[in-house]
């Protein structure tokens, strides 16, 4: 992810702390534990070639990359629904990569809907996409609608109209990147509608755009979406804040954590799997599956390097 990338010569000085919680987190959050909250810990891609003779078995081929994935983590943030509305038939194979396993997939709004439309005429793209993707069956999770960096507050009535056609009995998380909805009043109408119509925000934590790191529930669940610097220095201290975060949500109620890692081409994203579901672990006690490493051995002797 490119979004709220800076050089890195930058980043040292970037203040990576986390926002206060918001008031409105305590409307949706009842203050005790929820009896099984789940932790969903994944990546944005199938896999860059480095992955092979990482965690990936030598010779292994691109087309076979998500039968390999799904042995490693257990959700995926599926950018391919972005670029392309999938029939059911597609989607189906997908799915049965995923069975017998706890594995979810997290499809994306196509992007003729979220980037081009102006939420105009997207009945049929948007019923195209669903009886798409709801052929995961019980692997399909929170699907995530990603405004285009262009899409301001001046348009929020046609993005409302559109959030509320969607089904109720899907989950719907919302990604906004014009700085406006961040801010003032536009911030507070925003986080209250979702809130009004049960849909989650997406908190995205990029070193450049420290207002997406919002910190605001609108469910019992979040969705959270982290840059990272390929496991340099900041990347712990930053993901230990997280997990500190998280547990103390965890302990008021929070009900779903999907938790996805960016990192420069991907290729750092199962050291930043494997340390942070350590982490979720060692404050939580919730388990999760850790990649499983050929080369280089994981660990803490490869993070303590930096």
């Amino acid at each position: 992810m490119h979004f709220g990338k800076v050089p890195e010569n930058e980043v040292n000085s970037i203040d990576f702390s986390l926002p206060p919680d918001p008031p409105g987190n305590a409307l949706v959050l009842p203050g005790k534990p929820a009896p099984k909250p789940l932790l969903y810990v994944g990546c944005a891609t199938r896999g860059p070639k480095q992955w092979i003779n990482k965690i990936y078995p030598k010779g292994t081929k691109e087309v076979d990359f998500l039968d390999e994935y799904v042995k490693h983590f257990n959700c995926i943030e599926f950018n391919a629904t972005h670029y392309q509305i999938y029939g059911e038939e597609t989607i189906a194979k997908w799915a049965a990569k995923a069975e017998g396993r706890d594995f979810m997939f997290c499809p994306k709004v196509p992007q003729l809907i979220s980037h081009y439309s102006g939420f105009n005429n997207v009945d049929e793209p948007t019923d195209s996409f669903l009886r798409g993707i709801l052929a995961f069956g019980e692997h399909l999770g929170p699907i995530f609608l990603q405004l285009s960096e262009k899409h301001s507050p001046a348009n929020q009535q046609k993005l409302f109209n559109y959030l509320k056609s969607l089904p109720t009995d899907l989950t719907f998380f919302l990604e906004v990147r014009h700085p406006d909805w961040l801010t003032g009043a536009p911030k507070k109408h925003l986080f209250d509608t979702l809130r009004e119509m049960k849909i989650g925000a997406v908190i995205t934590d990029t070193s450049g755009r420290r207002d997406c790191a919002h910190m605001e529930l609108t469910l019992p669940k979040t969705f959270i979406r982290y840059v990272g610097h390929g496991m340099g220095p900041t990347d712990p201290v930053r993901l230990d804040r997280w997990a500190d975060r998280l547990k103390r949500w965890l302990d008021q109620g929070l009900e779903e954590i999907w938790f996805f890692m960016h990192t420069p081409e991907e290729i750092m994203a199962p050291e930043m799997v494997e340390y942070f579901a350590g982490r979720m672990e060692a404050v939580s006690g919730l388990h999760i599956p850790k990649p499983q490493f050929i080369q280089p051995a994981p660990g803490s002797s490869q993070i303590s390097m930096f």
